[in-house]
């Protein structure tokens, strides 16, 4: 029997408590966009692993393509893929009517792709800044509108998946641009998770911190050569701390089946965010200090004056983060 759709709060107890709308992904459909690589495509395995029946996007045709084989083999189940740009909304309406069609009302909802760029306002142009909100912001928002309305409709439950960053929690030095779009989504789920509430649909906000995928190798940081030994290695030390993408995943997974809204995939971003809310002039200093490191890297790599370079002088290449 489905859920009632307009449940309102008739108790206390509705007021502090909710049944867990996915208990466990076997036999569930679920979604999950940026499947071809890092953490989509490690999610897209775990959750096949667990029983779910799988509809993948992703970008990139021959990598999804080569996810969708491999989970094929180790007797897991795709039951509908698609390669697209989850920035382009007419896209995401048209392969949204061809999964109604085909599979029928999605279980879970997976927002998992991305991209990434750094950079300081001075060399940021335009182009950056328009394809983080229109990957990073717009492209979840086109997956929610075409496929939780149905979840509304149906009555039956749910879960949305929508993953942010430890840039949509913290002022991380360079980080304006990927912030705006990760800060946005943020925003975007915690009201849902109230609105989505009545209808039985769980919510989960996922965090990463480093977590290693193509993103350390690929990210562009506007103005500063990543070829530069000295850059070299902060990039490096960066990938030390890195979590895998399985962990990532493990970690989504466990927020879905016990319908936790914050998911953290390590501690120090856990930790980072309690400290920012519990001390808010210890960590004023501290983001003042991790600034002044990233200042001293691009002096030191010749590149902390503005070169006043016009709108396409740099290059756009960004990092994917799915």
């Amino acid at each position: 029997m489905g859920l009632d759709p307009l449940r309102t709060l008739t108790t206390i107890r509705d007021l502090f408590w909710v049944p867990t709308p996915v208990p466990s992904l076997r036999g569930r459909t679920v979604l999950i966009t940026g499947a071809a690589s890092g953490i989509g495509r490690a999610t897209a395995v775990a959750a096949a692993r667990d029983g779910a029946q799988l509809v993948l996007t992703d970008l990139h045709a021959d990598p999804l393509n080569a996810v969708v084989a491999d989970i094929a083999g180790d007797g897991g189940s795709v039951v509908y893929h698609a390669a697209g740009d989850v920035s382009d909304y007419d896209w995401v309406a048209s392969f949204a009517r061809a999964v109604d069609a085909e599979v029928g009302v999605m279980d879970v909802v997976m927002n998992v792709a991305g991209i990434s760029a750094w950079g300081t306002v001075e060399h940021l142009k335009h182009s950056h800044w328009r394809k983080l909100v229109d990957v990073n912001l717009m492209g979840p928002i086109h997956i929610i509108e075409s496929f939780v309305p149905q979840m509304v409709r149906r009555g039956a439950g749910g879960h949305v998946v929508n993953v942010s960053s430890a840039a949509g929690l913290l002022a991380l030095p360079w980080h304006a641009a990927y912030s705006a779009s990760k800060f946005g989504i943020r925003g975007v789920s915690e009201v849902l998770r109230y609105d989505l509430r009545r209808h039985g649909i769980g919510v989960s906000l996922v965090c990463p911190g480093g977590v290693a995928t193509p993103l350390v190798g690929t990210v562009e940081i506007v103005g500063l050569d990543r070829d530069d030994p000295r850059v070299a290695k902060q990039v490096d030390s960066f990938g030390k701390i890195a979590v895998t993408p399985e962990k990532a995943a493990n970690a989504i997974i466990r927020g879905v089946v016990k319908n936790k809204f914050m998911v953290y995939t390590s501690f120090d971003v856990r930790f980072g965010y309690w400290w920012a809310r519990k001390f808010a002039f210890p960590y004023e200093v501290a983001m003042r200090i991790a600034n002044n490191r990233f200042d001293q890297l691009s002096r030191i790599a010749g590149l902390g004056a503005f070169d006043g370079a016009p709108e396409g002088a740099a290059s756009t290449r960004t990092g994917r983060t799915d």
